[in-house]
């Protein structure tokens, strides 16, 4: 039976419901009528074979010796050993033979006692038919065939009689349609939660398929894509702004390091001038980082793919053992393996570099980077033997802008965004970083990312 089409979720659940409630009732009507044990009429050629049975049975009596009473007892004994059973009863459904309690033909005799119209019915392993017309000596009686039956019990009559396996085939009948009508009912709330998920990750994509299936979904799949949509509008504004903020800031910044070396050209080199000059040069580079910062905010789940530890960091890793070198501290790392790892090659490198770099800067003649796969993540520990960082700022560190120790900030150039941008990168990548005082006296990063 093919459902109805139906736009609403509850309009579903309702269709299937009575669908489910129609295959019930039709089969709580049709089982009666398949179960032998309920009353039946005879079919035809049986009931001309019975009706023929009785005849001749009625004739044989007729011609044997003795009282009726005996006559009846000798036949209704007579045939039991071979599977069939006699019963003689009269038309007002007194029992004559065979004498005792007999439950069965009782009840059969309540529910069939017209030689017109005769029926059977199931009992226990016997089946009860009848009853036929006999006459005997100007005396009409009816007559009672009882026959063991040697067909096992139909499948259906087996599960209704054992509540165990009834509930079983209940399950098994039920499981699939109940599985088929979770899957149809949570389908488009799946579709929403991994279109959130892909917004979470930064992925800020309309998805047509979530305005299909029930109306309920289509309104907040409808709803979820002009969020998407406002988004990226706002998104893309700030960025606009940030572009615009960026060329009209430089432009002016130009200017200013070219009068500064104007100036330092006719007067010659001075304090003053210097310092203007090292501050527009970091405020150059501050509006760099944090426009790169801005587009990895929006286009971090552009260019993704899949790419491996050992492709993404051993160059990277290479030349940063070398530059340590040149400014005579050691750098060390544990062995690359091809951890599978997708997402933006470019944004995972910046992170690491980042770090490492910090960590160069800051630490005193040692740095260590050691990469440890868990099976679904891999964990990268970065540890120094600087300075560190006090405990009530690990925290903060990731803020943008954020420093530590101005003066030396400002000795050493820093500008607050360069962990911001490993943040943002590691957070776009769904992963986690965060700062602790590491073994070696100074600070340690600890960064994890998913694997596939």
């Amino acid at each position: 039976m093919k459902l109805p089409r139906v736009s609403s979720l509850y309009g579903r659940i309702f269709a299937i419901f009575w669908l489910t409630l129609l295959i019930v009732v039709v089969t709580l009507l049709v089982l009666p009528v398949l179960d032998p044990r309920t009353q039946h009429t005879i079919p035809e050629p049986q009931l001309k074979r019975l009706t023929e049975s009785a005849q001749e049975i009625a004739e044989k009596i007729d011609h044997a010796d003795g009282s009726l009473r005996t006559r009846l007892k000798r036949f209704t004994e007579h045939d039991r050993h071979r599977g069939h059973q006699l019963y003689f009863t009269t038309t007002d459904g007194e029992v004559l033979s065979p004498q005792g309690r007999n439950k069965a033909l009782r009840n059969f005799i309540t529910m069939a006692d017209s030689p017109a119209s005769p029926k059977q019915k199931l009992y226990g392993r016997w089946m009860m038919a009848g009853p036929f017309a006999v006459q005997l000596q100007d005396q009409q009686l009816l007559m009672y065939v009882a026959r063991f039956w040697r067909e096992p019990p139909p499948f259906f009559i087996q599960i209704l009689d054992k509540p165990f396996q009834l509930l079983l085939v209940t399950m098994l009948v039920s499981t699939p349609l109940l599985l088929w009508l979770a899957w149809v009912v949570t389908l488009p709330a799946r579709r929403l939660q991994a279109a959130a998920e892909r917004v979470a990750r930064g992925e800020f994509e309309v998805d047509p398929k979530l305005e299909s299936g029930p109306s309920e979904f289509r309104q907040a799949g409808a709803s979820f894509n002009q969020m998407v949509e406002a988004i990226n509008q706002m998104i893309g504004g700030q960025q606009r702004l940030l572009s615009d903020i960026s060329h009209e800031l430089r432009s002016p910044l130009t200017r200013l390091r070219m009068a500064t070396a104007l100036a330092q050209r006719k007067q010659g080199q001075s304090k003053e001038l210097s310092r203007i000059d090292t501050e527009a040069e970091r405020l150059e580079q501050m509006i760099s980082e944090l426009l790169e910062l801005s587009r990895m905010q929006v286009n971090s789940h552009e260019h993704r793919e899949s790419s491996d530890a050992q492709t993404l960091w051993f160059d990277m890793l290479e030349d940063a053992k070398f530059e340590a070198e040149q400014c005579g501290k050691k750098l060390s790392y544990t062995p690359l393996a091809a951890w599978p790892i997708h997402g933006n090659p470019n944004l995972l490198i910046s992170a690491l570099e980042n770090v490492v770099r910090n960590a160069i800067k800051y630490g005193h003649d040692r740095v260590e980077v050691a990469f440890d796969n868990t099976g679904k993540q891999l964990c990268i520990t970065i540890d120094d033997n600087g300075d560190g960082v006090p405990d009530s700022e690990l925290e903060a560190i990731f803020r943008p802008f954020y420093r530590v120790s101005t003066a030396r900030d400002r000795s050493s150039g820093g500008t607050g965004l360069g962990l911001a941008i490993t943040e943002s990168a590691v957070r776009q990548h769904s992963g986690t970083i965060n700062a602790s005082r590491s073994p070696l006296g100074g600070l340690r990063i600890t960064m994890t990312l998913p694997l596939i």
